[in-house]
């Protein structure tokens, strides 16, 4: 089973199996005028090729007049330019549409501070970790780690810092 969290403030869609992340990928969100409501919906109704700025994929939301869709203006992916849907490149759209069923949970998150993803857990940085070492100990990517965490390269880490965990079983962090 499937579920949508989007963290407005990071501008992406995570795609969740289960608990575990399954992919992320970039949106355009509302703008200030026009903001993404968060909240929790979920998806009730799916439309292949609703045209025009829609693009070529559509996930309505149980908020009227809301939705997950495809874009004909890629180029504004990663900016708050809609009036408050979500908008994916088309090939990530089609991607999420047939994976997500009628009734999928859409968690829409628009505080950096309440986004956590996966199961809730963090782990503590310690003297001589490194973000590969703490990526391989939870069965996750740096990548991953790194998005989840708004970490850009080179990636700096420090000893006491909080990391998120997406989806995974915590380990004891000493």
């Amino acid at each position: 089973m499937y579920r949508i969290i989007i963290d407005v403030p990071a501008r992406q869609l995570h795609l969740y199996e289960g608990s575990t992340l399954h992919k992320m990928f970039p949106i355009a969100v509302g703008k200030p005028s026009t903001p993404t409501p968060p909240g929790t919906y979920t998806i009730i109704e799916k439309i292949p090729y609703p045209g025009g700025v829609f693009g070529t994929r559509w996930l309505g939301l149980s908020r009227r007049y809301y939705g997950i869709h495809g874009t004909n203006a890629p180029w504004l992916i990663g900016q708050a330019v809609s009036n408050g849907c979500i908008r994916m490149y088309n090939s990530d759209v089609e991607y999420v549409y047939d994976r997500v069923n009628i009734g999928t949970e859409v968690q829409i998150l628009n505080d950096e501070l309440a986004f956590n993803p996966g199961s809730g857990n963090t782990y503590t940085v310690q003297p001589g970790d490194s973000l590969w070492l703490i990526a391989h100990q939870h069965h996750t990517t740096v990548d991953i780690l790194a998005a989840v965490n708004h970490l850009s390269p080179p990636y700096i880490i420090y000893p006491g810092q909080k990391l998120y965990l997406p989806g995974t079983e915590s380990s004891p962090s000493a």
